[in-house]
């Protein structure tokens, strides 16, 4: 079975920090995790959006992708 606890400690953090961020007057809108897997025959990529049409998975990719490259800038 694989251990759950890495993703479970990544999403714990990424909540307080979403918490301590904005408050309780937001809420969540879609999520998207992205979760390298690896084993005996490599490393895979799963994907997985909590909306399922592929223009808004694609949306909050390429916009967590631009987040990642600013804060590689040093902003």
């Amino acid at each position: 079975m694989l251990d759950q606890s890495k993703i479970g400690k990544v999403v714990a953090e990424q909540m307080e920090a979403i918490e301590a961020d904005y408050g309780d007057e937001c809420e969540i809108g879609d999520v998207c995790t992205i979760v390298e897997v690896i084993g005996p025959h490599g490393s895979h990529v799963r994907v997985r959006s909590s909306d399922m049409r592929p223009h808004s998975g694609l949306g909050l990719i390429r916009m967590a992708e631009q987040a990642m490259l600013g804060n590689l800038g040093g902003s």
